[in-house]
């Protein structure tokens, strides 16, 4: 019998293609979105996951603000984590991460850089689950001048070579440790917040010259180190944090430690000096609502279409009645046709899901794959899918199968208006759902170029960092005097047009500030909650990257290129309470433990970290020490030359003066620019999603549309026998459908007002949700509805009315 049932609804499928068409298609393209969207969503709930990672937690330092504390510093001080293990039995284990960056490696002839590593306690593999391909976990940290590799940063080193107990140097912030191997890890995944390449024995601080007596000593001075502990599996994770938040281990009521659990960083954690950039919980949101979205479009679609066939198969229907038929095998019928057609649709959109797999990892920069190895994890997914497939095939099921034999050999089926309801409410969902990702769509584009093309008080076009580690036994009073052998060098290249050195500029990395707090002026006025960051440059950086000054001027020229000069932000004036720029300019101010800071001048608040944060409080400090050297380019000359021979130039004088040294550069405005790549690439996901939501729904009233054009043949054609035109016949096809977009435009507009109303939240400066946006969406959903509704509306029309009244 099913085997029937199969062969019966397979050749209904091929004499029905148009039908079939659609209905799979618009399914693929349900479930392949679907999958697409939540392979990223799952992703980002991945990370941070091994075993014993629930009890895990990241201790962070809150700061207070007012009356109230905010998270306002992922780092903590050297102290923080010995005297939260001392203090609480709950905590097993702690482990501190001082984290490098970027490293120099030098290997015999080999210099090359390495990101992200860190200086890490002999706990560390205590408490992350890695794997040690080679050495001790318990001994590979322990001790002075140690060092644990990645895989692969091992087999770039030594190639094929053991690379154990072998010596190697690392130059950072321009002093060089010479380390043992001893041990090599596995690659630690993508998919963790805090990826080290490398882990350096934390006792190297006190070999390493580059680290002062201050920071080796244990203290609550310096807060630059992560801190990680390990609290035991029966742990009340909330009563923990009540006792380390009330517990003044540093002394200062003005802060406290808090914890975080490890697998929550990712997603719902943006403090300053975050390790990396994070993910976003409300993005993941969105998405997983799109996803969703789309995914229910394709069923209500499919719903639709599959009603709108049953009425031409009523006559059959009410045969197989007549002929002995139950109605539980009519939708044991109905669901195996059903079964057939969303099984076809589910391995062609596998195939697309394999198809564009690679072009969607590139928009989203990831290494997503879809594989039998990976199939426990979306094994949800799919089942979710089946699940609601199934239970879509149900209605139209039901529906055929519970249709009156008599009425159905009589035609009176095709006039009834049962169902009829239900379906008007199914587009209208859909149009509801297209409307509000539209909405959506326009408002995330809108923001994201308002984020771009909003200027940040800052002029970075045309200007390049140049940045390198020197590999040599040179004083920093020297490597100074080779940087201005190196200016007066690149001076002389035509297409130079200035130059300045700086520790950090505009879009760098929040690491590269420090911070600091208790700031005093000379009357007595001080702010000792509010967090103020500071970083050095030398006077010619304000007129190099255009920040304006609203009163007094950059430093004054020093003989050694370094004094106790200060430049401030607006924002640090209204911090202070101050009421005019002007009142600070000469005066004297005092942090660090020095009073002796004097403000030059006061410049315009200009964005350092983009519009998605409110402008930071800043101190600018007069001081030599090199870290970035920026160079302006002379467009019209750069031009002539193209950049890349621009820039092997500047390479050439730089080896030139650096010939043992590592070369970098990056353009100020691109780098800037890569704050927003997450919400770009957000807004493209949007889009597309958008795109393929429309046209599911497209396809929906396409289905709908057939049905009304079946259900009033007759009347259409008695309507023409009286004389109804075209037009006529249009308008009278067209004017439900128009109304019911227009309900679910009345519908959609609160709902998306609140939902990216929401999402804006997010951003400190934000683009207005403006009235047009809706009147758009409105529109172009009209639009689609009409052009949908007119083409089988004009078939309706136009057709012979003698074939409509020939069986009255």
């Amino acid at each position: 019998m099913y085997s029937l049932f199969l062969k019966i609804a397979t050749r209904y499928l091929l004499k029905n293609k148009l039908y079939s068409f659609i209905n799979i298609f618009g399914l693929a393209i349900g479930v392949a979105s679907f999958i697409l969207i939540m392979l990223y969503v799952n992703y980002e709930n991945s990370y941070d996951k091994f075993e014993g990672s629930e009890n895990v937690h990241r201790v962070y330092m809150d700061y207070l603000e007012g009356d109230t504390f905010i998270a306002g510093d992922a780092q903590t001080y050297n102290l923080s984590g010995p005297t939260l293990k001392r203090e609480f039995p709950e905590i097993l284990e702690y482990v501190r991460l001082f984290y490098l960056e970027k490293a120099t490696f030098v290997l015999g002839d080999k210099i090359f850089e390495q990101p992200t590593g860190s200086m890490a306690d002999a706990s560390y593999f205590e408490i992350f689950n890695y794997p040690l391909l080679d050495g001790n976990k318990k001994t590979a940290l322990v001790g002075p001048d140690k060092i644990v590799l990645s895989e692969s940063l091992a087999k770039k080193l030594f190639g094929n070579e053991n690379p154990m107990q072998k010596t190697l140097s690392v130059f950072w912030d321009g002093q060089e440790a010479v380390l043992t191997v001893t041990g090599v890890m596995e690659d630690i995944p993508q998919n963790t917040h805090f990826r080290n390449n490398y882990l350096i024995s934390y006792e190297t601080e006190k070999t390493w010259g580059v680290f002062g007596e201050n920071q080796i000593a244990l203290n609550f001075n310096m807060n630059n180190y992560y801190t990680y502990i390990k609290v035991d599996k029966n742990t009340d994770i909330e009563l923990l944090r009540e006792k380390v938040v009330n517990n003044n281990a540093d002394g200062d009521e003005e802060e406290r430690h808090n914890i975080e659990a490890l697998e929550d960083i990712h997603l719902y954690s943006d403090k300053p000096y975050e390790v990396t950039a994070n993910g976003s919980v409300t993005r993941i949101k969105f998405l997983s609502a799109i996803a969703f979205i789309i995914l229910i479009l394709s069923w209500l679609n499919y719903i639709n279409l599959s009603t709108t066939k049953s009425l031409e198969r009523a006559k059959e229907t009410g045969i197989r009645k007549v002929v002995g038929a139950h109605r539980s095998q009519l939708i044991v019928q109905s669901l195996i046709e059903s079964i057939l057609l969303n099984g076809i649709a589910i391995i062609i959109a596998i195939i697309f899901t394999l198809i564009l797999l690679p072009i969607y990892n590139t928009i989203t920069e990831k290494a997503l794959v879809l594989s039998l190895v990976n199939l426990s994890e979306i094994a949800p997914i799919l089942g979710f899918i089946l699940l609601g497939m199934l239970l879509a095939g149900l209605y139209p099921a039901l529906l055929l199968s519970g249709y009156s034999p008599s009425k159905a050999l009589k035609g009176e089926v095709k006039t009834s208006t049962n169902g009829v309801a239900i379906r008007k409410g199914l587009i209208i969902t859909q149009f509801l759902a297209t409307i509000i990702l539209l909405i959506g769509t326009f408002i995330v584009t809108k923001q994201i170029n308002f984020l771009k093309d909003q200027p940040i008080g800052a002029d970075l076009n045309q200007i390049i960092a140049l940045k390198g580690e020197v590999v040599t036994d040179k004083s920093d009073s020297l490597l100074i005097n080779d940087f201005k052998v190196l200016s007066s060098e690149l001076k002389e290249l035509p297409f130079v047009e200035k130059m300045s050195i700086a520790q950090t500029y505009p879009g760098d990395s929040f690491d590269n500030l420090s911070s600091t707090r208790g700031i005093v002026l000379p009357n007595g006025i001080t702010n000792e909650n509010k967090i103020f960051y500071t970083y050095h440059v030398q006077p010619d950086y304000f007129d190099l990257v255009d920040i304006s000054f609203v009163a007094g001027q950059t430093f004054l020229p020093s003989t050694n290129g370094s004094s106790r000069q200060v430049v401030v932000n607006e924002t640090f004036i209204k911090e202070m309470n101050l009421a005019s720029a002007e009142e600070i300019t000469g005066k004297t101010l005092e942090f660090w433990g020095n009073n002796e800071w004097t403000i030059t001048g006061v410049i315009k608040d200009y964005h350092h970290f983009g519009l998605k944060d409110k402008v930071l409080p800043i101190l600018i400090r007069h001081q030599k020490q090199v870290n970035n050297l920026l160079v302006k380019l002379d467009a019209s000359a750069v031009s002539e030359t193209g950049f890349t021979s621009a820039i092997n130039q500047i390479q050439v004088k730089w080896n030139g003066i650096f010939p043992k040294s590592t070369f970098n550069y990056t353009f100020l405005d691109k780098k800037f620019e890569q704050q927003y790549k997450e919400d770009k690439t957000f807004g493209k996901a949007f889009q597309i999603f958008t795109i393929l939501a429309i046209l599911i729904a497209a396809m929906g009233l396409f289905g709908l549309t057939s049905y009304t054009c079946i259900q009033r043949k007759k009347e259409i054609g008695i309507r023409k026998v009286n004389g109804a035109t075209i037009g006529q016949i249009l308008s009278l096809l067209n004017k439900d459908f128009i109304k019911w977009v227009g309900i679910a435009f009345i519908m959609a507009v609160p709902i998306s007002w609140f939902a990216m109303g929401k999402w804006l939240e997010g951003f400190a400066y934000k683009t207005t949700i403006s009235w047009w946006i809706f009147v758009l969406a409105g529109i172009i959903a009209l639009t689609i509805a009409m052009i949908t509704v007119s083409w089988q509306s004009l078939n309706a029309a136009i057709a012979n009315p003698v074939d409509a009244l020939k069986d009255e």
